[in-house]
């Protein structure tokens, strides 16, 4: 029996080690076909041409290919769903764990996890019928196709995944840290915010780097909603993001557009691991401070 158990810790470790070297080879591998497909395009136009300039115009010659606009919506975008869904999310995980009932805490968490699994699409759908609507009548628009829209789309869709794994980070919480507190005189209000929540910081950001994955990366729920024009981004008229400049262009586009379209991917690419380094980092500076 100890022959056997030994010998299958052992062909798990290798499974395991042999996936984490196929996944390590697969984002190196992602990031040199990027670098080789859009790195030609980019310097085509020039860095500072494409990463600056405020015009993208394939209709015209020479082409237009700054692409200021869209990297600013994404990163407004983005910055708007982390400023809203990150302390709703915290607090509902907070009202789940320690304050709602245990039967009403278990229907709320599989709703949110069915949330979770709902096709972006289909938030796009909804978004364009019954949000973008609500946002032309509120703000006396000729229509709702804004950034506007897209944030609340997003804010919508990274909040379950945020909510589900806080709650989860939370509730793995060890209960002495909380009676140890209590016993002290201190409010439950107090103990949770200030000694539960950073005892948990690093799971919550586990969960925020997953929300926000989908945000960054979002096509047809944005493309929807945000109207899709290749303006500098205002919250109240329409924007291009990012993602949505890579479809909306490529179905027509000529050889140069797509290797400057490659390009536009290459930033996005780039763009998602700064944002995995820094919450990595912070995940680990949160995980040395707990140990």
């Amino acid at each position: 029996m100890k022959t056997k158990k030994k010998l299958s810790d052992l062909i798990f470790r290798y499974l395991l080690f042999l996936f984490t070297i196929v996944t390590v080879l697969s984002v190196i591998l992602i990031g040199c076909f990027m670098v080789r497909s859009g790195g030609p395009g980019i310097l085509r136009v020039g860095i500072f041409n494409f990463l600056f300039g405020d015009t993208w115009n394939t209709s015209v010659s020479p082409e237009q290919y700054g692409i200021l606009p869209f990297l600013l919506s994404s990163v407004m975008a983005m910055g708007a769903t982390v400023i809203v869904a990150v302390p709703v999310s915290v607090l509902v995980a907070i009202g789940m764990a320690h304050f709602l009932p245990r039967p009403v805490a278990a229907v709320l968490r599989t709703i949110i996890s069915m949330l979770a699994g709902i096709p972006s699409v289909i938030y796009g759908f909804v978004g364009m019928v019954v949000l973008v609507p609500f946002v032309q009548e509120v703000f006396s628009l000729p229509a709702g196709l804004t950034l506007l829209s897209a944030v609340l789309v997003l804010i919508v869709m990274t909040l379950p995944t945020i909510i589900s794994v806080s709650e989860s980070s939370i509730t793995a919480v060890a209960p002495e840290y909380m009676e140890a507190s209590l016993a002290l005189g201190v409010d439950k209000e107090y103990t949770l915010l200030h000694i539960v929540v950073p005892a948990a910081k690093s799971g919550i950001l586990a969960g925020i780097l997953l929300g926000l994955g989908r945000a960054v990366g979002e096509t047809m729920a944005v493309i929807m909603v945000a109207g899709n024009v290749p303006d500098m981004p205002e919250f109240l008229k329409p924007v291009r993001f990012l993602t949505t400049a890579i479809v909306t262009e490529m179905a027509y586009a000529t050889e140069e557009t797509s290797q400057v379209l490659m390009g536009i991917g290459l930033v996005l690419f780039v763009f998602i691991v700064i944002i995995n380094g820094i919450f990595y980092g912070l995940i680990r500076t949160s995980a040395r401070q707990k140990g």
